[in-house]
């Protein structure tokens, strides 16, 4: 019997959605391009692309597929960051019928050959910057078409010739690659337009994305997410965040990587599906730039993780920008810290409203109510047509309040991992509740809380302890930029505390910190060990790599 259910949706949010006007996510890019066909889609380094030419130009790219003998099914890799060619190799990929792989342009050449190989990609659009890594990777994967383009590719003229000489000639971002046979991305679109593009038919079943993640064990698996799991997943979340939005005015910034499942689904779907403007960022590790280019614009919607937030509000031009048009602040990918959503508002005006998903759930499976004013804590309700139980390691349900395994069910939740029956069996509980790996419980009112990842828990004389806790309670102190807690060896206690602390105050001691944590945690809680860096191990997204952070020490 399933307890944990949500007994009340927000105002105006219905329990269940559906789905049956959404035959593929190709229908929902050509109703949102006919719908929308004036107005700008993407913005990037100040070129405008409307909807109009998204469609047109991702029919190209289709046409090009199908041109070099591309079927329905067959996987085409992404390996770029947030500019326009990504919208248009995507969308031309999902309506030649092909399956989108999309990769991370940081990868190894090892974890780019896994990938490839793992997916059987037979086609990869790579931005230069990268070609050097696939140069390494490409001679033991499937690859036989590659299409290489340079950042300012669909800049156009003297604005295009620019990017590509600084990023080539003066930032010197583009090692030398060899890759005989690659083409340009916009010699791939006109051979597109030549051929011609043909609708292949596609159903609900079919699948859109093979979404790569470490998932909850081990090894890098290919998530197979489905255009019904897709699909549900922006109707969920339009569903939520419909009493609060316009249709055709708002105005996303998205700095997080448009191939990492959060942007993807969130920014490039969600909001193309209501017409929305979406501004690019290509670098968002250059603050600096980012908040130029965010203070050019009226932007009504942002969405980020904790890092990206924290790093902003330690910018000081972000605090000069002017907010008033700003309406949704969302938080996901990684635990919102309490202090840094006191600042956002505080600076803003906006609460910082967290949501909570994985890759393995499109990702959406909780969010919280975008009329809230204040930050809570918690990671949301479950949101329409999904049911969250929290259980312990032999998959019974636990009593109301108590922490254990945050277990999802509903239309978003992914057919399984491509290629490995046992992985997917593995994760997957006969009801149909995913596993997520994420310890939490579920208060009286039906808010889920995240407490942390079940394998970075760290246990300390036989006592629970979770990292988020620590770093939210160091982070605390005003001298404190960033932080990251992990588990140690110890000959006492089984287990210690460790925390890295990039400081903002260079006079801050371990014995500062030491005693700050002494007024806000239990005793086995309390830091034992403190590492001063300069910066700390992130992933693609901005999440601090807590593993990476363990096998240094």
């Amino acid at each position: 019997m399933d307890r944990i259910w949500l007994q009340s949706y927000p105002a105006g949010v219905p329990a269940d959605i559906d789905i049956e006007h959404i035959p593929s996510l190709v229908a929902l890019l050509e109703t949102a391009c006919a719908t929308y066909a004036d107005k700008v889609a993407y913005l990037s380094m100040g070129k405008a692309m409307t909807y109009r030419e998204l469609d047109e130009a991702s029919r190209a790219f289709a046409g090009w597929l199908q041109s070099i003998g591309m079927k329905k099914g067959d996987r085409v890799a992404l390996m770029m960051p947030n500019l326009l060619q990504y919208p248009v190799a995507l969308f031309g990929t999902l309506r030649a019928g092909c399956v989108v792989v999309n990769c991370n342009p940081l990868y190894t050449p090892r974890e780019l050959e896994h990938q490839l190989k793992d997916s059987g990609a037979t086609a990869i659009v790579i931005v230069e910057n990268f070609a050097h890594t696939l140069q390494q990777a490409i001679a033991h994967t499937a690859i036989r078409h590659v299409i290489v383009t340079p950042m300012g590719e669909m800049l156009g003229g003297l604005k295009g010739s620019l990017v590509n000489f600084v990023v080539r000639r003066v930032k010197k971002l583009v090692p030398a690659w060899h890759l005989p046979g690659a083409i340009r991305f916009n010699a791939a679109l006109a051979a597109g337009r030549r051929h011609g593009w043909q609708p292949v038919p596609l159903g609900q079943d079919d699948v859109a994305f093979l979404q790569y993640t470490g998932g909850t064990t081990g090894v890098s698996k290919g998530a197979m997410l489905t255009h019904a799991n897709i699909a549900s997943n922006v109707t969920q979340a339009h569903a939520w965040i419909k009493p609060v939005i316009r249709d055709g005015e708002e105005f996303i910034i998205t700095a997080l990587p448009l191939y990492h499942i959060f942007a993807l689904t969130a920014n490039c779907l969600t909001f193309l599906m209501i017409g929305a403007r979406n501004l690019l960022i290509a670098n968002p590790r250059d603050i600096p730039g980012f908040v130029k280019e965010w203070g050019k614009y009226p932007v009504t919607v942002v969405t980020g993780v904790n890092t990206l937030f924290n790093a902003l509000l330690n910018n000081p031009d972000f605090g000069k920008l002017d907010f008033s048009t700003m309406r949704v602040t969302l938080g996901g990918g990684m635990a919102v810290q309490g202090p840094v959503a006191e600042r956002w508002l505080k600076v803003t005006g906006v609460p910082l409203l967290q949501a909570y998903g994985l890759t393995e759930t499109s990702p959406a499976a909780t969010i919280n109510p975008l009329d809230m004013h204040e930050f809570n804590g918690a990671i949301g309700l479950p949101i329409s047509s999904t049911a969250v139980s929290i259980r312990d390691d032999d998959g019974i349900e636990v009593p109301q309040g108590q922490v254990g395994e945050i277990c999802i069910r509903g239309p978003q939740v992914m057919k399984g991992y491509w290629q490995r029956p046992d992985e997917t069996a593995n994760v997957f509980y006969p009801d149909g509740f995913l596993r997520t790996g994420d310890m939490g419980y579920v208060d009286k009112k039906g808010f889920v809380f995240l407490v942390d990842r079940k394998k970075d828990m760290i246990l300390v004389s036989g006592f629970n302890v979770y990292p988020n806790e620590v770093e939210e309670a160091v982070a605390m102190h005003p001298g404190v930029v960033d932080v990251a807690a992990i588990g140690v060896a110890d000959e006492h206690s089984g287990e210690a505390v460790k925390i890295f602390v990039v400081r903002k105050d260079p006079r801050l001691t371990e014995q500062m910190l030491i005693e700050h944590c002494r007024g806000v945690l239990t005793g086995y809680k309390i830091p034992k060990h403190v590492e001063f860096r300069d910066d700390l191990p992130r992933t693609n997204v901005g999440k601090i790599l807590r593993r990476a952070l363990k096998e240094q020490g």
